[in-house]
């Protein structure tokens, strides 16, 4: 690729790059930028803006082998690496590892397109870590597989990405029939869609569910794909697409020693309109409080939700096996359960969390360790 062509002006940098693409970088910018207002060691920003003019004076560039090198009015001079400068053209996000693209998927997937890995691959090389993380954030939901009876086992493999997330519930919870339960999971009955702790003001990320014993009639799992629900409704209905995003509604759970609410939308959008977070849950949502005269087509959009994950054509249901883990994104998947009678066998799942943040961290860090 060619080297790229400087053209100066006192308070931009205009750089067109081997590929013709031109891009103009504000002199304000390239000085917050200089390495030189960096810390030497933990690369955090020590330069304060406030000591510059609000469009310092560029006087020259020059190529300067992987760098070009700046010179300023007030005499200060700045060499910065064209690798920064191309990674960071303005109006363009760096490209991210953490940043998996989205697969979205219905029914059609079945359950042998879900992403399997080996335990001892995954616990043993960085190489099954990336991949697993990978495809686990591309569809949202993956199972590792071979994971012995040890209560850790599962966690051994949620700690390869890192910190575990505590809630309420505590670092892990088992997801067995209790005789006084605080929360539906503790109990035989079926489960429909649903996704955790919405009543969080950050839900957790990643769910981890190691199945040690499922010998019990019934309790199968059920999975969905709430981003193409989302998708779906958005196409087929916009106003009901429309309410579930904008209209906060109060998600609360309580016992004897929490009382955690939020009011928050059912599906969340980023900057671009993308769907990025949903929170579902009909069991802990609140009394809806909105206005009584929006309050009839709200309900009409939560019920064109709540019956889309009903509707076969977007649930995976299998039965977990002993030994077996299931690995899903609880922002994005929706999950559930159906009715088993424990006086047929036991049935015990171990779970545990890892935030969003840890998951992206830690493909990042295999990335960069890949070179």
């Amino acid at each position: 690729m060619a080297e790229p062509g400087f053209e100066v002006r006192p308070d931009t940098l205009v750089v067109t790059w081997g590929d013709a693409n031109t891009c103009s970088y504000p002199s304000i910018w390239l000085r917050d930028n200089c390495p030189s207002g960096l810390h030497p060691q933990t690369h955090e920003r020590l330069l304060d803006l406030l000591s510059l003019d609000a469009a310092p004076v560029l006087l020259s560039a020059q190529a300067d082998g992987d760098a070009v090198v700046l010179a300023y009015q007030d005499g200060h001079r700045s060499r910065l690496p064209l690798a920064l400068l191309s990674a960071h053209r303005p109006g363009t996000m760096a490209a991210d590892p953490g940043a998996v693209p989205c697969a979205l998927w219905r029914a059609d997937m079945t359950v042998a397109g879900i992403p399997r890995f080996a335990a001892a691959a995954v616990l043993a090389g960085d190489t099954a870590l990336a991949d697993w993380l990978r495809q686990t954030a591309r569809s949202g939901l993956s199972l590792i597989t071979g994971l012995d009876d040890r209560i850790e086992a599962g966690t051994q493999v949620a700690e390869r990405i890192g910190f575990l997330r505590k809630t309420n519930f505590g670092t892990t919870f088992e997801v067995i029939s209790v005789p006084d339960p605080n929360n539906l999971a503790y109990t035989p009955v079926a489960l429909p869609l649903h996704t955790d702790l919405p009543n969080q003001e950050v839900p957790p990320g990643f769910q981890f569910l190691h199945c040690i014993a499922n010998d019990a009639r019934g309790g199968g799992s059920l999975f969905a794909d709430g981003f193409a629900i989302a998708e779906d409704l958005r196409r087929a209905d916009p106003e009901a697409f429309r309410l579930l995003c904008e209209v906060p509604i109060p998600y609360r759970f309580h016992d004897d020693e929490a009382d955690i609410r939020v009011h928050e939308p059912v599906i969340t959008l980023d900057r671009s309109g993308a769907v990025i977070e949903i929170r579902y849950n009909a069991h802990i949502a609140g009394v809806f409080d909105m206005p009584a005269a929006i309050m009839p087509e709200y309900y009409r959009a939560y019920r064109a939700f709540m019956a889309m994950t009903r509707d076969p054509g977007y649930r995976l249901t299998f039965k977990l096996e002993a030994g077996e883990m299931v690995v899903f994104d609880n922002r994005r998947v929706l999950h559930g359960r159906e009715a088993f009678d424990p006086s047929t066998g036991f049935r015990h799942l171990h779970g545990c969390y890892v935030d969003r943040g840890e998951f992206t961290s830690r493909l990042r860090l295999l990335a960069r360790a890949a070179g």
